[in-house]
Formats: C-alpha cells, structure tokens, sequence
C-alpha cells in the first residue's frame, strides 16, 4: 500500500444503487479511509451519492474513468452482478485491493478468471459475504467448532423469501441471461455458510425447481428507470397478485438442493419466493446432537439438543441470537472492516475468497441439474496451488 499507518486509505465506489449504502461504513474520515471516489453510470446514483458524500469526492461514470484520472487504494464493486467480473478484472490488473459484492460473479469461468488475475497481480481480492458476520451464524459457527454435537454429517437450510416478488422478479434479477439463478444472489449467501459449518465444499450436486407462480403474472413492466424501494409494498398478498414485473421472467421462483461434500456431508437447500414469512433456517446435524435456529435475527433463539429426551420445541439448551448495530444484525459494518483492514495489511480473514467462487460454482451447476431434469451434476474443484494461495491469506 502506497498510504502510511496513519493516513486514511483512498476507497473508489464502483456502482450506487441498491447496495451503495454498505459504502458508508468505508466513510471514516480521519478514522482511516474515506470514500474518495464514486463511479456510476446513472445520473440518480451520482446524484445520491453525493448526498451521501457531498463534495469532498468527486463522481464519474465508471471504472475506466475512475482509473484514467483518480488515484486510490482500494476500491468497492456495488455495481449488478452481471458487471461484477468485468470491473474486478480491471481492478484486479491495475493491482487494487478490491471488494466485490456477493455473488462473486455469475459464471464459474468468470470466478476462476478473477482469482487467475489477483494471483497473478498479487492484487489482494475480498468478497462481500456478510453472512459469515451475522450473530445468528457465527452462533451457530462456534457451537458447531466447540465440538458440543460432535462431527458434523449434514446440514438443512430452508429459505422462506417473503419478499421475493418485490426484491428479484421486477428487475434483472429475473432473467437468467443477467443474474444465472437465485441460486446465485440468494443462494450463495446459504452454500456459503453451508460449506462454512460444514467444514467442506460441494463436489456433486442436483436439484429440482421450477418458475410455479410469477411467470403466470401478466402484469409487466420496464423497471429500469426506477429502484426497488420505488416499488416495494409489504402489504401486496397473495404473490399472484404482484403487479409490474420484468418483462422476462426465466428464472426458477422455488428450488430445491442436493449436496454431497468433499468431506461427505450431505446438505439440501430449499428456497421459495412465493411465502408469506421471510428468514433463514439451518439445521446443522451431528453425531452427538443437533442445532437449530428459530429465526435469524437479534432477539431469536438457537435450539440444542444434546441427548434422547428432547422434542418439538423442547430443546436441551437455548441459546439467544446477539443483537447487532448496522445492516444484517451488525454484518455490513464488521464486513467492511475486515475489508479496510486487508486492504491496508493482507493477512487471514474470515470471508473466503475461494468459498465464494464454491458458492457460485454449487449454484451454477446447480440451476444446469434443475434445467436438465435434476441429474446429478460434479462440480470442479479450484487447482490446489490456487486454493493454498487464497487460503494461506493471499501472501
């Protein structure tokens, strides 16, 4: 890094729409970063950004121009999924330390180029996977780790997506041409932590899903002059009853998961988009008793039992989930931190390089097992070289 122990690091944002807010926690003037630098191709995001920053940063229309005239020493991808590749890549080349949102990418070729590129620029590369920040999972984590229901054999994570309607089926989210699969923005989040209690990265993988309930919704609309906070309405019931969606839909709105682990743990992964509630729940099984969340959020419970004479609702032990300060129970700002850190220093960090790019690897492969009928599917490994470059905290 170019910036002394005491000077604050230069950080470019890449992309203000829906996810430009977690940039915020990158704005510590005087702290040890601020955000220097904003770029986005709309005049709206500048526009909200410099709310956000005011004019102390100056604004541009995308990566190339941020690269040709500013100077920094890090920067953010917030920018759509689809783009996440193509501006790593640069970044990556120019020797940036840059974060990018989950997922990764969309493609697994576009994954594996971008961890070819960091390990060939030595460019330290981070991936914005909050969720191993969550209280609710570094819970479950921890008990997992204190060995409390011994070796771990198999883990259930069931995704009841409230909000679907709203959030992934009135914008690019719905077509496969620009996002792959939900498997991929929501359900990288879930096989990455899948993977991260279980200690193990898929290898085979089938699945079932299908479009059951939006496709058959005739109410269309071109929402690219809008956000989805312009259209979200928690009172809309049942999901038929959405009104305005993409104009393409191909996307799959339930899916269904089978995982067999390099470590031989077996895992599933259900995700609907149509239901009335919304949250995560992981069962985590081993070979001296289970764990259970019962909600994800400050306040919740996490279910133990240790022994025979448990049952429905009648747990060994209970354990409260933390409440945290920030986005997703206190995850965006930890998130960032570890980021600002890694850019400054290098070294270990609880997000994973390579378990996002075996996130989206599980996903992708994944949506093929649902869109050729459900045969099982291998996933292919990173080389080891690469793996031990990543792992051993990019050194």
């Amino acid at each position: 890094m170019q910036r002394g122990p005491d000077e604050d690091l230069r950080i470019g944002i890449i992309g203000y729409g829906a996810r430009g807010g977690v940039s915020r926690h990158a704005h510590r003037p005087g702290e040890g970063s601020r955000v220097t630098i904003v770029a986005d191709p709309t005049e709206r995001g500048r526009a909200d950004a410099r709310e956000r920053f005011g004019d102390e940063a100056a604004y541009v229309h995308d990566v190339e121009e941020m690269l040709a005239e500013h100077e920094v020493d890090a920067v953010m991808i917030l920018a759509p999924d689809h783009a996440h590749a193509q501006i790593a890549l640069r970044t990556l080349e120019a020797g940036i330390p840059t974060f990018t949102e989950k997922p990764m990418a969309i493609r697994v070729e576009d994954t594996d180029a971008m961890l070819a590129m960091a390990h060939a620029k030595r460019a330290r590369l981070f991936v914005g996977h909050n969720m191993r920040h969550m209280p609710v999972i570094r819970q479950l984590k921890a008990i997992v780790d204190s060995g409390r229901i011994g070796a771990v054999q198999a883990i259930w994570c069931r995704h009841f997506v409230g909000a679907g309607g709203d959030f992934y089926f009135k914008d690019w989210h719905a077509e496969r041409a620009r996002a792959t699969s939900l498997l991929l923005q929501k359900g990288a989040h879930d096989i990455d932590v899948i993977h991260w209690l279980a200690g193990g990265y898929t290898r085979r993988v089938s699945g079932v899903g299908r479009l059951a309930v939006y496709g058959d919704v005739e109410s269309r609309r071109d929402n690219s002059d809008r956000r989805m906070w312009d259209w979200y309405d928690a009172d809309t019931w049942p999901p038929r009853s959405q009104t305005d969606l993409n104009p393409v839909i191909d996307v799959e709105d339930i899916s269904m998961l089978h995982m067999t682990l390099d470590n031989q743990v077996l895992a599933s992964y259900e995700q609907c988009h149509f239901t009335p509630d919304y949250w995560r729940n992981y069962t985590v099984i081993g070979d001296a008793g289970r764990i259970e969340n019962m909600g994800d959020g400050g306040g919740d419970q996490i279910h133990i039992w240790e022994s025979r004479r448990g049952g429905p609702g009648h747990p060994d032990d209970v354990e409260v989930i933390a409440r945290g300060d920030g986005g997703h129970g206190g995850a965006d700002p930890n998130l960032v931190a570890e980021f600002l850190r890694f850019a400054r220093d290098g070294g270990a960090t609880d997000v994973s390089v390579i378990a996002a790019r075996e996130a989206v690897a599980t996903g992708v492969y994944g949506a093929e097992s649902i869109r050729r009928g459900g045969i099982p599917l291998d996933v292919p490994p990173v080389p080891q070289d690469v793996r031990a470059y990543f792992d051993n905290g990019q050194a």
